[in-house]
């Protein structure tokens, strides 16, 4: 054995999504074989019957490094029994300069300075668990929801720029154009002219119809009588027409968003109510520490478990600084932190909640 971890075969995969390619090092640091593997079911069955043969069945003797932490991949591999390790891409290039200077990149090269500094520098890698299936569920609904509120907003704003154009009137009383009783108001009175001929008590059934109190129908309707602009001919009609097109698509991605909200929701709940294996603790503690600190909602919270379910289960201050910005970041984690970002202004006070004191929060705080 190796050392104790009882690794003896060191495995490189230089992923890819056609494609992978492989390199096997011995404890010593030899070259065992080279192969690129087809990102198909057969194909990887294949290599992992080569990872048995190898191993003699002894799957806890062989150590996988990537630089990916998620995917189908790395997947199989868990699911196989194969311990998996992942790394920060830009901390593979600084790897990749100790065998070559000249820093050109090459498929095969990767993976064996992947296999390589898996063997010799193993603090630099990190270990991937098993996620809770409900951790990964509440993962991709929560990126999920994030999508749709950027596609509502660049639709909103599509809206908003056609009603600038030729019916700033609606923008006075809402000027992010992104309401459903605005909406609907544009589809009975698609332009200023059909506007003025709205009664206050029409427009008062309107306000009502969509429980908006904060405007009275006698502002709404002063608000739509004043002067617009002057526009040519054809210009009212055409761009009415792109901001009607509009309304239908707004109207979805808020359904949707609704309905992700309900699915969120009742997944955190599952999670707080969910048990250890002796039946006695709940398994997922954070959830409802983390629903217990002020300003942190059903978002917040869904987040920080979604993507940094692992530092928080291990209590890894320095991983949770990653997340939240206030450490170097490679790109291709920095989407995953800028998600982090806004909720991650928790970070004290969930800190003190998740068993580090105050001292001890100040002077980690302090560490480079």
């Amino acid at each position: 054995m190796s050392d104790s971890d009882g690794f003896v075969f060191f495995v490189g995969m230089d992923w890819g999504s056609q494609a992978h390619q492989v390199c096997v090092l011995n404890a010593q640091g030899q070259q065992l074989g080279q192969r690129q593997v087809l990102h198909t079911a057969a194909a990887l069955e294949e290599l992992f019957g080569w990872f048995e043969k190898l191993t003699g069945g002894a799957r806890s003797s062989l150590a996988v490094a990537l630089e990916v932490s998620r995917g189908p991949l790395v997947e199989m591999l868990l699911e196989r029994g194969f311990t998996v390790f992942s790394v920060n891409p830009k901390q593979l290039d600084r790897f990749r300069d100790r065998y070559f200077p000249a820093g050109a990149k090459d498929d095969r090269r990767d993976a064996f300075v992947l296999g390589s500094a898996l063997r010799t520098d193993r603090h630099c890698f990190r270990l991937v668990r098993r996620e809770d299936p409900l951790i990964i569920r509440l993962r991709d609904l929560s990126r999920l929801d994030e999508e749709l509120g950027r596609n509502f907003r660049r639709y909103a704003c599509q809206l908003r720029e056609q009603l600038q154009r030729y019916y700033p009137q609606l923008l006075a009383l809402c000027p992010q154009a992104d309401e459903p009783w605005l909406w609907s108001l544009l589809e009975a009175a698609p332009d200023a002219a059909n506007a003025r001929r709205w009664s206050e008590a029409r427009i008062e059934k309107l306000l009502r119809a969509h429980r908006v109190r904060r405007l009275r129908a006698a502002e709404v309707a002063a608000q739509l009588r004043a002067p617009g602009f002057a526009l040519v001919p054809g210009t009212v009609e055409a761009a009415s027409e792109h901001a009607l097109l509009l309304v239908p698509h707004l109207r979805l991605l808020l359904q949707q968003r609704a309905a992700l909200a309900k699915r969120i929701e009742a997944l955190l709940e599952e999670l707080a109510g969910e048990k250890t294996t002796d039946g006695e603790k709940p398994q997922h503690r954070d959830v409802t520490i983390l629903r217990s600190l002020p300003g942190a909602g059903r978002v917040v919270a869904a987040t920080m478990l979604a993507e940094a379910a692992q530092a928080l289960a291990e209590r890894d201050y320095h991983a949770l600084r990653a997340y939240a910005g206030v450490a170097p970041l490679d790109p291709a984690e920095r989407q995953a932190s800028q998600r982090a970002d806004a909720l991650l202004l928790q970070c004290a006070a969930a800190q003190r909640h998740l068993s580090l004191g105050a001292g001890e929060c100040a002077a980690r705080s302090r560490q480079p």
